[in-house]
Protein backbone atom coordinates (compact mmCIF):
# COMPACT_ATOMS: atom_id res chain seq x y z
CA UNK A 1 0.00 0.00 0.00
CA UNK A 2 1.22 3.58 -0.99
CA UNK A 3 1.88 6.36 1.71
CA UNK A 4 -0.75 9.23 0.95
CA UNK A 5 2.85 11.43 0.66
CA UNK A 6 4.32 9.36 -1.49
CA UNK A 7 1.25 9.16 -3.57
CA UNK A 8 0.90 12.87 -3.75
CA UNK A 9 4.15 12.93 -4.50
CA UNK A 10 3.75 10.85 -7.49
CA UNK A 11 0.98 12.38 -8.44
CA UNK A 12 2.32 15.63 -8.61
CA UNK A 13 5.45 14.43 -10.74
CA UNK A 14 2.59 13.04 -13.31
CA UNK A 15 1.24 16.26 -14.08
CA UNK A 16 3.93 18.23 -14.16
CA UNK A 17 6.06 16.21 -16.32
CA UNK A 18 2.39 15.97 -18.13
CA UNK A 19 1.86 19.81 -18.35
CA UNK A 20 5.43 20.33 -19.00
CA UNK A 21 5.40 17.88 -22.21
CA UNK A 22 1.69 18.94 -23.49
CA UNK A 23 3.22 22.37 -23.74
CA UNK A 24 5.99 21.12 -25.86
CA UNK A 25 3.01 19.69 -27.98
CA UNK A 26 0.59 22.30 -28.18
CA UNK A 27 4.16 24.44 -29.53
CA UNK A 28 4.67 21.17 -31.83
CA UNK A 29 0.89 20.93 -33.26
CA UNK A 30 0.75 25.04 -33.78
CA UNK A 31 4.15 24.52 -36.04
CA UNK A 32 2.70 21.22 -37.68
CA UNK A 33 -0.62 23.19 -38.37
CA UNK A 34 -0.24 22.68 -42.20
CA UNK A 35 1.07 19.58 -42.58
CA UNK A 36 -1.04 16.60 -42.91
CA UNK A 37 -3.42 14.97 -40.50
CA UNK A 38 -1.12 11.74 -39.94
CA UNK A 39 2.01 14.23 -38.96
CA UNK A 40 -0.57 16.15 -36.34
CA UNK A 41 -1.93 12.74 -34.89
CA UNK A 42 1.75 11.78 -34.38
CA UNK A 43 2.51 14.52 -32.57
CA UNK A 44 -0.12 14.14 -29.90
CA UNK A 45 0.99 10.36 -29.49
CA UNK A 46 4.38 11.36 -29.35
CA UNK A 47 3.40 14.10 -26.64
CA UNK A 48 1.70 11.36 -24.75
CA UNK A 49 4.59 8.55 -24.38
CA UNK A 50 6.85 11.27 -23.62
CA UNK A 51 5.03 12.25 -21.04
CA UNK A 52 4.60 8.79 -19.78
CA UNK A 53 8.86 8.38 -20.23
CA UNK A 54 9.72 11.63 -18.01
CA UNK A 55 7.35 11.13 -15.66
CA UNK A 56 8.71 7.61 -14.95
CA UNK A 57 12.00 9.45 -15.10
CA UNK A 58 11.66 11.86 -12.58
CA UNK A 59 9.87 8.66 -10.20
CA UNK A 60 12.71 6.95 -10.38
CA UNK A 61 14.99 10.16 -9.48
CA UNK A 62 13.08 10.28 -6.81
CA UNK A 63 13.65 6.64 -5.53
CA UNK A 64 10.16 5.80 -6.07
CA UNK A 65 10.90 3.07 -9.17
CA UNK A 66 14.32 0.87 -9.03
CA UNK A 67 16.48 0.74 -11.93
CA UNK A 68 15.46 -2.39 -12.69
CA UNK A 69 11.62 -1.43 -12.93
CA UNK A 70 12.54 1.62 -14.79
CA UNK A 71 14.02 -0.45 -17.97
CA UNK A 72 11.46 -2.55 -18.21
CA UNK A 73 9.03 0.02 -17.95
CA UNK A 74 11.00 1.65 -21.04
CA UNK A 75 11.02 -1.21 -23.01
CA UNK A 76 7.57 -1.59 -22.93
CA UNK A 77 6.85 2.13 -23.33
CA UNK A 78 9.09 2.03 -26.45
CA UNK A 79 7.98 -1.01 -27.84
CA UNK A 80 4.52 0.32 -27.24
CA UNK A 81 5.20 3.69 -28.74
CA UNK A 82 6.48 2.41 -32.05
CA UNK A 83 3.58 0.31 -32.43
CA UNK A 84 1.50 3.27 -31.58
CA UNK A 85 2.59 5.56 -33.77
CA UNK A 86 2.35 3.12 -36.90
CA UNK A 87 -1.35 3.00 -35.66
CA UNK A 88 -1.35 6.42 -35.58
CA UNK A 89 0.07 6.91 -38.89
CA UNK A 90 -2.40 4.71 -40.83
CA UNK A 91 -5.28 6.52 -39.01
CA UNK A 92 -3.81 9.50 -40.29
CA UNK A 93 -3.26 8.17 -43.69
CA UNK A 94 -7.25 6.91 -43.85
CA UNK A 95 -8.59 10.08 -42.57
CA UNK A 96 -6.47 11.86 -45.33
CA UNK A 97 -7.79 9.74 -48.26
CA UNK A 98 -11.28 10.43 -46.15
CA UNK A 99 -10.54 14.24 -46.59
CA UNK A 100 -9.22 14.36 -49.95
CA UNK A 101 -12.24 12.28 -51.19
CA UNK A 102 -14.59 14.95 -49.71
CA UNK A 103 -12.31 17.79 -51.75
CA UNK A 104 -12.60 16.14 -54.68
CA UNK A 105 -16.51 15.92 -54.10
CA UNK A 106 -16.34 19.61 -53.31
CA UNK A 107 -14.84 20.12 -56.56
CA UNK A 108 -17.62 18.20 -58.26
CA UNK A 109 -20.25 20.26 -57.26
CA UNK A 110 -21.69 22.95 -59.95
CA UNK A 111 -23.76 25.55 -60.44
CA UNK A 112 -26.79 23.21 -61.47
CA UNK A 113 -26.73 21.26 -58.29
CA UNK A 114 -26.05 17.60 -60.79
CA UNK A 115 -24.06 16.86 -57.87
CA UNK A 116 -25.40 13.21 -56.69
CA UNK A 117 -26.24 12.85 -53.10
CA UNK A 118 -24.42 9.67 -52.14
CA UNK A 119 -26.19 6.64 -51.59
CA UNK A 120 -23.96 4.39 -49.41
CA UNK A 121 -21.38 5.40 -46.67
CA UNK A 122 -18.37 5.26 -47.21
CA UNK A 123 -15.08 5.96 -45.42
CA UNK A 124 -15.66 7.88 -41.81
CA UNK A 125 -19.35 8.26 -40.93
CA UNK A 126 -18.80 12.11 -40.22
CA UNK A 127 -17.40 12.88 -43.49
CA UNK A 128 -19.92 11.00 -45.48
CA UNK A 129 -22.59 12.92 -43.72
CA UNK A 130 -20.50 15.95 -44.12
CA UNK A 131 -20.42 15.04 -48.15
CA UNK A 132 -24.38 14.65 -48.45
CA UNK A 133 -24.73 18.35 -46.68
CA UNK A 134 -22.86 19.61 -49.50
CA UNK A 135 -24.77 18.07 -51.85
CA UNK A 136 -27.83 19.26 -50.72
CA UNK A 137 -26.66 22.50 -49.80
CA UNK A 138 -25.55 22.56 -53.78
CA UNK A 139 -28.69 21.61 -54.89
CA UNK A 140 -30.63 23.95 -52.68
CA UNK A 141 -27.76 27.16 -54.40
CA UNK A 142 -28.70 25.90 -57.55
CA UNK A 143 -32.53 25.78 -57.12
CA UNK A 144 -31.99 29.40 -55.13
CA UNK A 145 -30.15 30.18 -58.05
CA UNK A 146 -32.54 29.13 -60.60
CA UNK A 147 -35.49 31.16 -58.89
CA UNK A 148 -33.50 34.44 -58.60
CA UNK A 149 -32.45 34.05 -62.49
CA UNK A 150 -36.29 33.77 -63.19
CA UNK A 151 -36.90 36.28 -60.78
CA UNK A 152 -34.38 38.71 -62.28
CA UNK A 153 -35.73 37.91 -66.00
CA UNK A 154 -39.35 38.63 -65.04
CA UNK A 155 -38.28 41.92 -63.34
CA UNK A 156 -36.00 42.85 -66.20
CA UNK A 157 -39.10 42.32 -68.44
CA UNK A 158 -41.61 44.02 -66.26
CA UNK A 159 -39.89 46.87 -66.77
CA UNK A 160 -39.94 46.42 -70.15
CA UNK A 161 -43.27 46.17 -70.31
CA UNK A 162 -43.71 49.34 -67.98
CA UNK A 163 -41.69 51.47 -70.03
CA UNK A 164 -43.52 50.62 -73.00
CA UNK A 165 -47.04 51.48 -71.39
CA UNK A 166 -45.83 54.44 -70.37
CA UNK A 167 -44.67 55.78 -73.81
CA UNK A 168 -47.30 54.85 -75.25
CA UNK A 169 -49.64 57.94 -74.26
CA UNK A 170 -46.96 59.86 -73.63
CA UNK A 171 -46.33 60.13 -76.87
CA UNK A 172 -49.81 60.55 -77.48
CA UNK A 173 -49.96 63.51 -75.41
CA UNK A 174 -46.85 65.34 -76.72
CA UNK A 175 -48.36 64.81 -80.62
CA UNK A 176 -51.40 65.78 -79.10
CA UNK A 177 -50.00 68.75 -77.66
CA UNK A 178 -47.70 69.83 -80.64
CA UNK A 179 -50.95 69.34 -83.18
CA UNK A 180 -52.95 72.37 -80.91
CA UNK A 181 -49.55 74.39 -80.47
CA UNK A 182 -49.23 74.19 -84.12
CA UNK A 183 -53.01 74.89 -84.16
CA UNK A 184 -53.51 71.43 -86.52
CA UNK A 185 -56.01 70.10 -84.24
CA UNK A 186 -59.35 70.20 -86.27
CA UNK A 187 -61.60 69.43 -83.36
CA UNK A 188 -59.76 70.90 -80.42
CA UNK A 189 -62.50 69.64 -78.09
CA UNK A 190 -62.15 66.29 -78.99
CA UNK A 191 -57.99 66.74 -78.27
CA UNK A 192 -58.75 67.85 -75.44
CA UNK A 193 -60.83 64.52 -74.36
CA UNK A 194 -58.14 62.96 -75.80
CA UNK A 195 -56.08 64.00 -73.65
CA UNK A 196 -57.79 63.75 -70.22
CA UNK A 197 -58.24 59.95 -71.07
CA UNK A 198 -54.56 60.01 -71.61
CA UNK A 199 -53.92 61.78 -68.22
CA UNK A 200 -56.60 59.30 -66.16
CA UNK A 201 -54.58 56.05 -68.32
CA UNK A 202 -51.21 57.47 -66.81
CA UNK A 203 -52.48 58.06 -63.49
CA UNK A 204 -54.63 54.21 -62.77
CA UNK A 205 -50.65 53.29 -64.37
CA UNK A 206 -49.29 55.27 -61.61
CA UNK A 207 -51.65 54.07 -58.33
CA UNK A 208 -51.28 50.25 -60.34
CA UNK A 209 -47.39 50.24 -59.27
CA UNK A 210 -48.27 52.06 -56.13
CA UNK A 211 -50.38 49.44 -54.67
CA UNK A 212 -48.28 46.54 -56.25
CA UNK A 213 -45.37 48.11 -54.46
CA UNK A 214 -47.10 48.19 -51.31
CA UNK A 215 -48.29 44.53 -51.63
CA UNK A 216 -45.02 43.22 -52.08
CA UNK A 217 -43.07 45.37 -49.91
CA UNK A 218 -45.31 44.29 -46.70
CA UNK A 219 -46.73 47.81 -46.01
CA UNK A 220 -50.38 47.62 -47.50
CA UNK A 221 -52.64 48.84 -44.47
CA UNK A 222 -55.87 47.22 -44.26
CA UNK A 223 -59.21 48.54 -42.26
CA UNK A 224 -60.85 45.19 -41.43
CA UNK A 225 -64.25 45.71 -40.93
CA UNK A 226 -67.57 43.37 -41.91
CA UNK A 227 -67.94 43.77 -45.95
CA UNK A 228 -70.71 42.45 -48.18
CA UNK A 229 -69.62 40.48 -50.94
CA UNK A 230 -73.39 41.24 -52.19
CA UNK A 231 -72.97 45.16 -52.18
CA UNK A 232 -69.65 45.07 -53.37
CA UNK A 233 -70.18 42.93 -56.94
CA UNK A 234 -73.67 45.08 -57.33
CA UNK A 235 -71.56 48.42 -57.13
CA UNK A 236 -69.10 46.77 -59.19
CA UNK A 237 -71.57 45.64 -62.24
CA UNK A 238 -73.22 48.94 -61.69
CA UNK A 239 -69.83 50.75 -62.47
CA UNK A 240 -69.03 48.63 -65.66
CA UNK A 241 -72.00 47.87 -66.58
CA UNK A 242 -71.76 50.41 -69.08
CA UNK A 243 -68.64 49.27 -70.18
CA UNK A 244 -70.19 45.69 -70.71
CA UNK A 245 -72.87 46.76 -72.57
CA UNK A 246 -70.57 48.67 -74.66
CA UNK A 247 -68.69 45.29 -76.28
CA UNK A 248 -72.46 43.79 -76.56
CA UNK A 249 -71.49 41.78 -73.03
CA UNK A 250 -74.12 40.63 -70.62
CA UNK A 251 -73.19 39.60 -66.50
CA UNK A 252 -75.54 37.69 -64.99
CA UNK A 253 -75.74 37.94 -60.88
CA UNK A 254 -76.70 35.02 -58.63
CA UNK A 255 -75.35 36.38 -54.90
CA UNK A 256 -75.93 35.92 -51.57
CA UNK A 257 -76.83 38.36 -49.72
CA UNK A 258 -75.84 36.91 -46.29
CA UNK A 259 -72.34 36.88 -47.79
CA UNK A 260 -70.49 38.99 -45.45
CA UNK A 261 -66.21 39.02 -45.01
CA UNK A 262 -64.01 40.69 -43.02
CA UNK A 263 -61.52 43.15 -44.92
CA UNK A 264 -61.29 45.95 -46.16
CA UNK A 265 -64.25 47.54 -48.45
CA UNK A 266 -62.10 49.85 -50.52
CA UNK A 267 -59.22 47.03 -51.02
CA UNK A 268 -62.14 44.56 -51.72
CA UNK A 269 -64.14 46.81 -54.37
CA UNK A 270 -60.66 46.51 -56.36
CA UNK A 271 -60.51 42.73 -56.49
CA UNK A 272 -63.94 42.69 -57.66
CA UNK A 273 -64.04 45.40 -60.59
CA UNK A 274 -60.37 44.06 -61.91
CA UNK A 275 -61.52 40.32 -62.03
CA UNK A 276 -64.63 41.82 -63.73
CA UNK A 277 -62.97 43.96 -66.05
CA UNK A 278 -60.61 41.56 -66.97
CA UNK A 279 -63.63 39.28 -67.80
CA UNK A 280 -65.41 42.12 -69.62
CA UNK A 281 -61.58 42.48 -72.15
CA UNK A 282 -61.67 39.07 -73.00
CA UNK A 283 -65.30 38.19 -73.53
CA UNK A 284 -66.21 38.43 -77.64
CA UNK A 285 -69.28 40.39 -78.47
CA UNK A 286 -72.68 38.48 -77.58
CA UNK A 287 -71.52 36.27 -74.47
CA UNK A 288 -72.34 36.22 -70.92
CA UNK A 289 -69.98 36.83 -67.73
CA UNK A 290 -71.87 35.06 -65.06
CA UNK A 291 -70.69 36.11 -61.46
CA UNK A 292 -71.44 34.57 -58.16
CA UNK A 293 -71.06 34.58 -54.40
CA UNK A 294 -71.53 31.39 -52.84
CA UNK A 295 -70.60 29.77 -49.20
CA UNK A 296 -67.52 27.60 -49.30
CA UNK A 297 -66.61 24.09 -47.51
CA UNK A 298 -64.82 25.90 -44.69
CA UNK A 299 -65.97 29.15 -43.00
CA UNK A 300 -65.51 31.49 -46.20
CA UNK A 301 -67.13 32.53 -48.47
CA UNK A 302 -66.72 32.21 -52.54
CA UNK A 303 -66.71 34.87 -55.19
CA UNK A 304 -66.65 33.00 -58.55
CA UNK A 305 -66.67 34.64 -62.41
CA UNK A 306 -66.86 33.23 -65.45
CA UNK A 307 -66.21 34.05 -68.57
CA UNK A 308 -66.18 33.30 -72.44
CA UNK A 309 -62.72 35.00 -72.95
CA UNK A 310 -61.73 31.10 -74.72
CA UNK A 311 -59.25 29.93 -71.60
CA UNK A 312 -55.55 30.14 -70.53
CA UNK A 313 -53.22 28.10 -72.44
CA UNK A 314 -52.58 25.56 -69.50
CA UNK A 315 -48.82 26.22 -69.17
CA UNK A 316 -49.68 30.03 -68.73
CA UNK A 317 -51.94 29.01 -65.62
CA UNK A 318 -49.15 29.31 -62.74
CA UNK A 319 -48.00 32.50 -63.86
CA UNK A 320 -51.10 34.40 -64.16
CA UNK A 321 -51.12 36.39 -60.85
CA UNK A 322 -47.16 37.43 -61.63
CA UNK A 323 -46.82 41.51 -62.10
CA UNK A 324 -46.58 42.00 -66.01
CA UNK A 325 -48.36 38.66 -67.02
CA UNK A 326 -49.96 39.43 -70.41
CA UNK A 327 -52.60 37.24 -72.01
CA UNK A 328 -52.03 35.40 -74.91
CA UNK A 329 -54.17 35.02 -78.65
CA UNK A 330 -56.42 32.22 -76.67
CA UNK A 331 -57.22 35.28 -74.61
CA UNK A 332 -58.11 38.07 -77.28
CA UNK A 333 -60.97 37.70 -79.38
CA UNK A 334 -60.41 40.70 -80.94
CA UNK A 335 -57.57 42.71 -79.72
CA UNK A 336 -54.71 42.37 -76.83
CA UNK A 337 -56.38 43.52 -74.57
CA UNK A 338 -54.50 44.06 -70.85
CA UNK A 339 -55.35 42.16 -68.01
CA UNK A 340 -55.42 45.76 -65.92
CA UNK A 341 -58.87 47.51 -66.58
CA UNK A 342 -57.43 50.69 -64.81
CA UNK A 343 -53.82 50.73 -66.09
CA UNK A 344 -53.13 48.36 -68.87
CA UNK A 345 -49.77 47.28 -67.75
CA UNK A 346 -50.44 43.64 -66.62
CA UNK A 347 -50.41 44.50 -63.20
CA UNK A 348 -54.87 43.72 -62.18
CA UNK A 349 -54.04 40.35 -61.52
CA UNK A 350 -51.04 40.51 -59.49
CA UNK A 351 -52.67 43.02 -57.15
CA UNK A 352 -55.62 41.15 -57.09
CA UNK A 353 -53.53 38.14 -55.79
CA UNK A 354 -51.52 40.11 -53.16
CA UNK A 355 -55.13 41.64 -51.73
CA UNK A 356 -56.61 38.73 -51.31
CA UNK A 357 -53.16 37.07 -49.69
CA UNK A 358 -53.07 39.85 -47.32
CA UNK A 359 -56.50 38.93 -46.59
CA UNK A 360 -55.80 35.56 -45.73
CA UNK A 361 -57.82 34.60 -48.80
CA UNK A 362 -56.92 32.52 -51.92
CA UNK A 363 -57.63 33.51 -55.38
CA UNK A 364 -57.14 30.62 -58.18
CA UNK A 365 -57.68 30.13 -61.85
CA UNK A 366 -59.45 27.08 -64.04
CA UNK A 367 -60.44 26.55 -67.29
CA UNK A 368 -64.10 25.42 -68.42
CA UNK A 369 -65.45 24.86 -71.83
CA UNK A 370 -65.25 28.34 -73.44
CA UNK A 371 -63.63 30.34 -71.03
CA UNK A 372 -62.13 30.44 -67.97
CA UNK A 373 -63.23 30.98 -63.75
CA UNK A 374 -61.47 32.39 -60.71
CA UNK A 375 -62.54 31.91 -57.71
CA UNK A 376 -61.84 33.72 -54.71
CA UNK A 377 -62.10 32.84 -51.34
CA UNK A 378 -62.47 35.28 -48.23
CA UNK A 379 -62.99 34.26 -44.66
CA UNK A 380 -66.26 35.11 -43.18
CA UNK A 381 -67.12 37.66 -40.66
CA UNK A 382 -67.84 36.53 -37.28
CA UNK A 383 -69.97 38.21 -35.17
CA UNK A 384 -68.97 38.88 -31.41
CA UNK A 385 -71.10 37.25 -29.43
CA UNK A 386 -73.19 39.83 -26.65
Amino acid sequence: MIAFADLFAIVGIAIASAAAVGALGMLALRLTRRSPIWAQIWVIVLSTITAMIVGMTLAAGAMYVSAHDLLVLFYVAGFSGLFSLGVAFALGRTFSRNSRRLLEFARTLSDDGSAQVPSARTGNPEFFELEVELALANSRLAEARTKLNAVDASRREFFAWISHDLRTPLAGLRAMTEALDDQLADDPQRFHRQMLSQVDQLSAMVDDLFELSKIQSGTLTLNVQPVSLYDLVSDAVAELGPVARARSVTIAEALRADSTVAGDARELSRVVGNLLMNAIQHSPPGSEIRIATLLGAGNDAVLTIEDSGGGIPEHDLPNIFDAGWRATASRTPEREWSISHSAGAGLGLAIVHGIVTAHRGEVSVRNIPGGCRFDVSLPLHEPIAA
